[in-house]
């Protein structure tokens, strides 16, 4: 039997790897109209980064991410030696870690400096199980700005996420923006309590992941998939009423820039962030076409205490990240076709092996005029090489036989409205660019 790719991975074919170099595009010239500059960081961190920043008790860090160890490192746990934190690495299960890890080690937001605004997009990984939109290895692109506190920041970056969505195809009527804070270290100790006191009256209606939840960060149970549980923490304290004076500014401060934005969005005070670092503003956003229950295609919020955990200077910080595979999903529900990644402008077809050096140089003439083009390079017959043009979508074909080449010219055929044309063989590729 042939091997086959891991679960949960799946091989981005021409056509689709094509539509993901145009995604990042996309986000490029997007996100780079508000400043936003490329960073590129490993696939791989010290397990430490990880642990520290997304949080031990998070599903993310204890059940789905990927650790590596080298052969001989490997040897050493097996006879009971130990190996060194440095040592210890983990395929990246989300890229906000990495980058401001890259950001303190670097010293990208110096005192006094202007906010560092970067863009990513790359590969993740996480061992969960496989579901449609839900891999183990995915594709995301996402934005983080460090040095910047202010509510601003908050409300350019959904804006800037919804414009994306727009210019990628997503239809604004298919998509539903959830806002909510989840306040601060002033605020959120005390109403972390008073959640946790209100799950353990009701301990006999939740599972027992939440009440695990419940002594570790109680406010994860608000996303627990458990349709018993999503009932229970419905009639749970929200934190929206329980937010300090600061952070009940900066949330009104964001929801008020929005309004005048035109920016429609739905308040949602049970929407948390899987990961621990999140602070204040938190966003997501949903789709419901295609998607089944897994239906975020992308969110985030602001971070203001990751850059300490990870070591580094007190820093604010915001980001999001969108999932690719998710998109795709959201796109082929709204009806949007893909480009295809086989493009011919010209396909040279031989009449016999007498006129290939002549039709290899027409080749490459077109391709150094800009144009891509191809032929034959498996001696077919005539009509098969018809057949292969029409297959690989070329717009002209210019046919090439003793005849022609004895006369110095060739036969354009347009394969759109099949009329067929002499030309001067030298002039055949000026021809072809009037043509278009």
């Amino acid at each position: 039997m042939a091997i086959q790719a891991p679960e949960g991975t799946k091989d981005l074919l021409p056509d689709e790897a094509l539509f993901w170099t145009h995604f990042k595009a996309v986000a490029a010239r997007v996100f780079g109209a508000y400043g936003y500059v490329p960073i590129e960081t490993p696939v791989i961190e010290q397990t430490e980064l990880f642990v520290r920043g997304i949080g031990e008790a998070t599903d993310v860090v204890s059940k789905e991410m990927f650790t590596s160890l080298s052969g001989e490192n490997l040897k050493k746990l097996l006879s009971g030696g130990t190996v060194k934190s440095k040592s210890r690495l983990s395929m990246r299960p989300e890229g906000t870690a990495g980058v401001v890890r890259a950001v303190v080690q670097h010293d990208l937001v110096p005192q006094g400096a202007a906010p560092a605004k970067l863009m990513y997009a790359g590969q993740m990984f996480r061992a969960e199980r496989p579901q449609k939109g839900r891999q183990r290895q995915f594709n995301q692109v996402g934005v983080e700005c460090l040095g910047a506190e202010e509510p601003t920041v908050d409300a350019e970056a959904i804006i800037m996420l919804m414009r994306f969505y727009r210019e990628i195809g997503i239809p604004a009527s298919d998509t539903r923006l959830l806002l909510n804070s989840m306040g601060c270290d002033a605020c959120r100790p005390a109403y972390r309590e008073q959640v946790r006191a209100y799950m353990a009256e009701h301990a006999d209606e939740l599972c027992e992941t939440c009440m695990t939840r419940a002594e570790l960060n109680p406010l994860r149970a608000f996303d627990c998939k458990n349709p018993g549980c999503a009932a229970v923490m419905e009639g749970a304290p929200k934190i929206t009423g329980h937010l300090c004076d600061d952070c009940r500014e900066h949330y009104e401060t964001v929801k008020a820039l929005l309004d005048g934005a035109g920016v429609a969005y739905a308040e949602d005070a049970k929407l948390v962030r899987g990961l621990d670092y999140y602070t204040r503003t938190v966003f997501e956003v949903q789709v419901d076409n295609g998607m089944g229950s897994q239906n975020a295609i992308g969110g985030g919020g602001r971070y203001d205490k990751l850059a300490e955990e990870v070591g580094g200077r007190p820093t604010p910080g915001l980001g999001f990240a969108l999932g690719y595979e998710r998109c795709v999903l959201a796109l082929q529900a709204a009806g949007v076709e893909f480009p295809r990644a086989q493009r011919c402008d010209l396909f040279v077809a031989c009449v016999d092996a007498s006129v290939r050096t002549a039709a290899f140089s027409l080749v490459q003439r077109c391709r150094d005029a800009g144009m891509a083009a191809d032929m034959d390079h498996q001696k077919r017959s005539l009509k098969s090489q018809f057949k292969l043009a029409d297959k690989l979508g070329a717009a002209h074909v210019a046919v090439l036989g003793p005849d022609e080449l004895a006369a110095g010219q060739v036969k354009l055929r347009d394969m759109g409205t099949h009329e067929e044309r002499l030309v001067a063989l030298e002039d055949a590729v000026p021809a072809l660019l009037a043509q278009g």
